[in-house]
């Protein structure tokens, strides 16, 4: 994660949940933000996290690796 440059300036921060799907080989596919911190900065920065994120252990129904939505929350915060 890199606090971008134009969010640091503008002391921007908070947090961004990020929705994306985990498919049944670990995959993370399809992240969008779904809440917003307010800051298209810090938006594109937790989707750019998220994309390069490595797989995932897929979730399991009755034995069977399966798909499903997974929303994790980016916080970003000044120290």
């Amino acid at each position: 994660l890199q606090y971008p440059e134009a969010a640091r300036t503008a002391n921007q921060q908070g947090k961004v949940l990020v929705q994306f799907i985990v498919d049944e080989h670990g995959s993370v596919l399809e992240p969008k933000v779904v809440k917003s911190s307010g800051s298209e900065a810090l938006d594109t920065e937790a989707l750019r996290v998220i994309g390069e994120m490595p797989a995932w252990t897929p979730a399991r129904a009755e034995g069977k690796a399966v798909a499903c939505f997974f929303t994790l929350p980016v916080m970003f915060q000044m120290h």
